[in-house]
């Protein structure tokens, strides 16, 4: 259950409008970092966790807050908005060269879409969508990218800081940026304490060690004309899980058959010079459960 009061979480009072500052304050509005993403983001990895407890807590109480932190953006953008010339645009822009420079660069589409208020879109208009989200369910590699996403919104917040003059603009600015700079902070903390609690490691999952070719976990491949790729802690010493050694491989050479697709089939009617063959019978792949009880019936030979 949410429940919304009427305040904000802080004060959102700009001292005069700028509609070209607005369509700049969207990106933290509905961009890939801004607050509508880590919002379900964190709701989405919340309602995902598995256990009750701290770390569903800790999500659900951030993703709660990163609600409210729409709600200031997005009354924020339409504040800047309150008054700015766009009703009578086009003759405003004739008649005064200063005024079309303003237009020039505001977003005309939130007074088309959304009547002179805030759109649920990125600085250049493109909508926000759910392809911005992470929530895999393993919380170490969600908190990994928590981190990421808080540390790329607090560069887009101090970025904006710099490009406004606004007093009432720059104290909003202050708490998102103090609040971003705890939410890091908390994120780092938990990762620390997933550890501490024996629920993962330090490599995301903490699974399949022995399975993997161990011989390729450690080493750095120098695949680049940089020069200085050995130079950092990372070409040798322990690695941060204390599984390895770290190495540099500074000439490595393909392990694998020159790249080659497999013989098209003709009905798909690829350009194709018969250089590799016929294309193989279709057949089925290596499905478990049920689908693979109908291959191995089906196709029971393995070969093909």
């Amino acid at each position: 259950m949410f429940r919304h009061t009427d305040y904000m979480q802080f004060d959102v009072k700009p001292e005069k409008p700028d509609p070209v500052y607005a369509r700049k304050l969207q990106e933290l509005l509905g961009g890939a970092f801004g607050e509508m993403t880590v919002t379900m983001q964190y709701l989405m990895q919340g309602w995902n966790c598995r256990m009750k407890g701290k770390y569903k807590d800790l999500i659900m109480d951030i993703a709660t807050e990163e609600i409210g932190h729409v709600e200031m953006i997005a009354t924020m953008v339409a504040r800047l908005l309150e008054g700015a010339p766009v009703t009578d645009s086009t003759a405003n822009a004739l008649g005064d060269p200063v005024v079309a420079a303003v237009l020039g660069g505001s977003d005309p589409t939130q007074a088309v879409f959304s009547g002179g208020g805030p759109r649920l879109a990125d600085s250049n208009g493109v909508p926000w969508n759910a392809g911005y989200i992470v929530h895999s369910g393993n919380l170490l590699a969600d908190f990994h990218a928590n981190v990421t996403a808080e540390a790329q919104g607090r560069v887009q917040t101090a970025r904006l800081w710099h490009m406004t003059d606004d007093p009432g603009v720059k104290d909003m600015l202050r708490f998102n940026l103090a609040r971003d700079t705890l939410h890091q902070n908390l994120w780092l903390k938990a990762i620390e304490e997933l550890k501490e609690d024996g629920l993962e490691g330090t490599i995301a999952p903490d699974d399949l060690f022995d399975e993997e070719y161990s011989e390729h976990a450690s080493t750095i491949w120098h695949l680049s004309d940089g020069e200085d790729s050995d130079k950092g802690g990372w070409a040798s010493g322990p690695t941060p899980d204390g599984r390895h050694e770290f190495t540099f491989l500074a000439d490595p050479q393909p392990l694998g058959e020159r790249q080659s697709g497999p013989p098209p089939d003709p009905k798909l009617y690829a350009t194709y010079d018969g250089a590799m063959g016929t294309p193989q019978k279709p057949k089925f792949g290596t499905e478990k459960g049920v689908i693979g009880k109908i291959k191995d019936a089906v196709d029971p030979d393995p070969t093909g």
